[in-house]
């Protein structure tokens, strides 16, 4: 069981770093790390607006994770139902969160941002503004963070009864490469544009295996428990 859980944890924390490497959030968060770090002449005031900026990020999906899971949970036969059933769920849900990840199957999501001016101000906002800025970000979901989080995370965590946890393990994925890029912006780092580079051409690969292992795990899922062929 413990094992189980610590799988579990180790996955949503892939997830999570996989989800803020991913090209839109990547820029959007390298973007967002830059604009903070202008309204700063201190390098600990830029780092203390980065952290606030990942925590800000960090509690946006703890906050969805925790209502959606939570919700799912809440009602008796339902949780049952999805209990019993998720393995079920899980085959052709990881199969369409592979196709996503390997650009198989691709959609667009239409009224998921939120508002420019909201966000422009929130950034002008100091420390607490980053914060600010972090949540709303990270509720501008793209198809790719959309599959991770609605199709990836929000299953896994259900099926191991995870409002808090999961969501949470998934929060600290998503912050830690952007904690990376805030300290060099902080530092003045002139080769973060090499790492920009670097970081995308391993998210590539990153995503194909992942896309790969979802849909390969998706078809065992399908096979032992839809089908119960092994």
């Amino acid at each position: 069981m413990i094992d189980a859980i610590f799988l579990g944890a180790a996955s949503a924390l892939w997830l999570g770093v996989l989800t803020s490497i991913s090209p839109c959030p990547l820029a959007t968060n390298v973007a967002a790390v830059s604009f903070i770090g202008k309204q700063f002449s201190s390098a600990p005031r830029v780092a203390l607006s980065g952290l606030f900026y990942v925590l800000g990020r960090m509690l946006a999906y703890l906050v969805l994770g925790a209502v959606l899971v939570a919700g799912l949970l809440a009602a008796p036969q339902l949780s049952v139902f999805l209990q019993k059933s998720m393995n079920k769920f899980l085959g052709p849900i990881l199969i369409l969160v592979g196709m996503v990840l390997l650009d198989l199957f691709r959609f667009r999501l239409t009224g998921a941002g939120v508002g420019a001016n909201l966000k422009e101000r929130a950034g002008k906002g100091g420390v607490l503004g980053a914060g600010l800025l972090g949540f709303l970000f990270a509720l501008s979901f793209c198809p790719v963070s959309a599959a991770l989080f609605f199709g990836s995370l929000i299953p896994l965590s259900v099926q191991h009864g995870s409002a808090i946890v999961f969501p949470l393990v998934f929060g600290v994925g998503t912050g830690l490469p952007v904690i990376v890029f805030a300290l060099m912006i902080a530092l003045g780092a002139r080769s973060i544009g090499l790492l920009f580079q670097k970081v995308t051409r391993v998210e590539l690969w990153a995503r194909r295996i992942t896309g790969a292992v979802f849909i390969a795990a998706g078809i065992y899922y399908a096979l032992v428990y839809i089908f119960e062929v092994l």
